[in-house]
């Protein structure tokens, strides 16, 4: 550090933000108290995130993250705030949470509900299968820094997010100097790098801190006065003994010219010509294997992980850092470019992009800007919060500021998780898709003692949710008896070998995960007693129809039955994928006969003769809420294939009378959903519709997806849909191979553009270009030989295809 004074009292004293710094307690909330005078002439880059303002509250600060490290930056003036996540800080511990009664009383549960005693089948199965305890620790924040400078006006003030190259910058003027601070968090670096410059030397003054809610201390490093440390461990503030994970967090300082003071937990600079701040956590989460398997050295020392982080990157200056974290992001993000283009281009342009979610209300369509961006946003958060080695993207992605955030930001198995993941594949990001086969293998020895416990069964399950202790337990209340969450997670794998044809991956890492999750239900269906509908078939029992509930002929309102439509679908799946998955691997021969048996004894998928509609359960209850969120009933449409125009036309029809019955409002991941499930019935308007309402109801300034709270699936969600809009794969044709079909879903909003490095099933890429809402023309890339199954507008062809040869595709060619 050249013409660098640092000065430092050796001391490890636990302080708050000294009184330069803001005395608040930590909130949703901020003030910078900078007065913006004016802003920046905008001329808003294609996929860059624009604001004219810092953020007033956490839902306004943009998002940055490498799957392990997380940011929200707020982009204040004198007063910014930077909170952080670690993806692996979870409150709790491992432990053993099976109901030892659940074996003993489930035939009794069972009876019940065959007889339709529902509310004692309730009452029993709460107080004998019910996890101990029936509620899960949260996900925390690991904590905040925050940073003040004394310019308090500021004039041509923006700050931005540059999704192409995953760079937060923020810029102003202040007496007439400009001043830069950009952020990013990298990967290759596992660090956050924030940089501060000016258009003077000796420009820049800054004092910093950490702060955290609770459980932690902030110290200067005794052995280097250019670091703060943040050190805590969860549990350590209470009245109790129990302690959980231990955590630490390093900000580095990297001065070009100035003075530096650390003393009682605050860093102070003067007179600098550039800033840099480093900053890296870490926790002593051992792992879930190391959990399962309690023999594996386990624990390691967070602060020590930090330093040996920082360490690393001495030698890498500023330029480095950020080339280096450029490239990394790139080789994901650059692979699909989506262009929908606005006829006012220019004047969209020079909107910040939380007037663009709020023109959509005045407009009553969504900009095509707007969508170029919301789509390659989703793609960029998966990029951010989803990387090979690390957790899983849970309810909020990596991002949460709260001890206790909603619904625990836990991994909810129901439809949130899986939601996270719907782009990994058909966005050409599967890699990513490696954090949940990673979480998944991990969870099985945990689902096999839940399965062996509750069920008497073999194989592995899991409810409706688990955390990153293992927890495979019925949770929260009796409708978390939903023993159906693994065999859900088991399509994932699944379909990853669908798109990139994989064999060793499906021999060595899916199917054990499938096959395991099919044990289990083929040991936990029962055969429907006689004088029942359906009798002598096999069914789940107990069953739910996720968080959705009905009428009893009694006038008994219920939730908790057998043999929900939903449970039916996903097995059915299940056994498919696993019939398919031996004869592609030359295996398990036995197994393959007893998935065969079991797909002859599923209740088929019924309409209802006074509605129209697929039923949601086994009888034709009536629904309590006919507008529901969940549309759980329609796995078979979406996720699922088994229900489409081209090969059930009549489920078709049901199906979409079920979605009107539904709605065309809901939550985000509600909306997400939906939008997904119109464009597999080929109706691009409606699906239009609900993306529009998704955007100019449940989006958040960030471009966040509104729950409300704040729940990242419906980013996902979306991000998959509008993918799906153009391309899809999921439907077999008349010789079983999986048929790529062009602009399937396409609303005349839509009627120009193109889109490149889409994938199709069968490691096909796909681009697409049209114009006045026609296909121009079509490439279709193929990782092998053999034949390509096309559609377009009702009509298939078929041509061959040659491993790097691209297959060109013309509407000629459909007439």
């Amino acid at each position: 550090m050249s013409n660098t004074i640092v000065e430092a009292q050796q001391s490890t004293k636990t302080t708050d933000a000294p009184a330069s710094l803001r005395q608040q307690k930590i909130t949703q909330f901020w003030t910078d108290r900078t007065q913006i005078q004016s802003v920046a002439s905008l001329s808003v880059a294609p996929l860059s995130l624009y604001y004219t303002r810092p953020a007033g509250v956490w839902e306004e600060a943009l998002p940055l993250g490498n799957g392990q490290l997380g940011a929200m930056v707020f982009g204040g003036v004198a007063d910014e705030r930077i909170q952080l996540n670690e993806s692996t800080l979870w409150a709790g511990h491992p432990q053993d949470p099976n109901n030892p009664n659940g074996q003993r009383y489930l035939p009794r549960i069972q009876q019940l509900l065959f007889e339709g005693k529902n509310k004692e089948a309730i009452e029993l199965a709460d107080s004998t299968l019910m996890g101990q305890p029936k509620n899960i620790k949260p996900y925390q924040s690991l904590g905040e820094l925050w940073l003040d400078m004394p310019h308090l006006k500021a004039e041509q003030y923006q700050r931005s997010l540059d999704l192409q190259s995953a760079l937060q910058q923020t810029s102003y003027v202040y007496n007439g100097i400009k001043y830069i601070r950009e952020s990013f968090i990298s990967a290759p670096a596992n660090a956050m790098v924030i940089h501060y410059s000016a258009g003077k030397k000796q420009g820049l003054d800054l004092n910093f801190t950490w702060k955290r809610a609770q459980d932690f201390s902030c110290s200067t490093d005794p052995a280097d006065p250019t670091q703060l440390l943040l050190q805590g461990q969860i549990g350590q503030s209470a009245h109790t003994n129990e302690r959980g994970t231990k955590f630490a967090a390093i900000a580095k300082v990297v001065l070009k010219g100035g003075k530096l003071v650390n003393a009682d937990g605050r860093v102070s600079i003067t007179g600098a010509d550039e800033i840099t701040i480093l900053i890296t956590a870490a926790t002593d989460y051992p792992g879930l294997k190391n959990i399962a398997y309690p023999q594996t050295p386990a624990h390691t020392d967070p602060l020590a992980s930090c330093y040996n982080v920082i360490t690393s990157l001495k030698k890498q200056g500023y330029q480095q850092l950020k080339q280096a974290h450029i490239e990394d992001y790139q080789q994901y993000f650059n692979r699909v470019k989506l262009n929908l283009p606005d006829q006012e281009h220019d004047k969209l342009a020079k909107l910040s992009t939380d007037s663009l979610v709020r023109l959509t209300k005045g407009l009553q369509r969504v900009p095509n800007t707007l969508i170029n961006k919301f789509f390659q946003f989703g793609r960029y958060l998966l990029i951010s919060s989803s990387r090979p080695g690390h957790m899983p993207a849970n309810l909020q992605g990596l991002w949460a500021w709260q001890m206790d955030p909603p619904w625990n930001a836990d991994f909810h198995t129901n439809i949130n998780l899986q939601m996270n993941y719907w782009p990994a594949e058909v966005t050409n990001l599967s890699e990513l898709h490696t954090p949940l086969f990673d979480l998944t293998k991990a969870l099985i020895p945990f689902g096999e003692r839940t399965a062996s416990k509750l069920y008497g069964a073999k194989g592995w399950v899991v409810h409706h949710l688990t955390d990153a202790w293992g927890y495979t337990a019925p949770a929260d209340g009796v409708q978390g008896i939903w023993p159906m969450g693994s065999a859900w997670i088991a399509q994932h794998p699944w379909e990853h070998y669908n798109y990139t044809g994989d064999l060793e991956f499906l021999k060595v890492q899916a199917y054990p995960i499938m096959k395991g999750a099919a044990e289990f239900i083929l040991d936990f269906m029962v055969k429907i007693p006689q004088g029942k509908s359906f009798a002598g078939y096999w069914t789940t029992n107990p069953s739910h129809s996720p968080e959705n509930s009905f009428i009893l002929p009694s006038g008994e309102i219920s939730s908790f039955t057998y043999g929900a439509t939903m449970d039916t679908q996903i097995i059915r799946d299940l056994l498919q994928n696993c019939v398919e998955a031996t004869k592609l691997l030359d295996c398990d021969p036995d197994f393959r006969k007893r998935c065969q048996a079991a797909l002859t004894k599923l209740i088929p998928t019924q309409v209802s003769k006074e509605t129209g509609r697929i039923m949601e359960w086994i009888e034709d209850y009536k629904e309590t809420e006919v507008n529901h969120r969940h549309t759980s009933h329609l796995f078979g449409l979406h996720p699922s294939n088994q229900i489409s125009i081209v090969n059930t036309p009549e489920l078709a029809e049901a199906a979409k009378k079920t979605l009107l019955s539904r709605g065309d409002h809901g939550t985000g991941w509600s909306l997400a959903w939906k939008i997904n499930m119109w464009n597999r019935l080929h109706d691009g308007e409606h699906a239009y519709r609900l993306l529009y309402n998704l955007i100019s109801d449940k989006t958040l300034p960030n471009l966040f997806d509104n729950h409300p709270p704040f729940q990242i699936d419906g980013n996902f969600g979306a991000t998959a849909a509008i993918a799906e809009m153009l391309l899809q794969s999921q439907v077999r044709d008349k010789n079983n191979n999986y048929l790529i079909e062009l602009l399937p879903a396409l609303s005349h909003n839509m009627d120009q553009g193109s889109v490149t490095g889409l994938k199709a099933r069968g490691n096909r890429t796909v681009n697409i270009q049209w114009e006045n809402g026609k296909l121009k023309k079509a490439e279709i890339l193929p990782s092998g030989t053999g034949p390509i199954c096309i559609s377009y507008a009702g009509k298939q062809i078929e041509r061959h295809g040659t491993k790097g040869t691209a297959v060109l595709i013309t509407p000629e060619m459909f007439q």
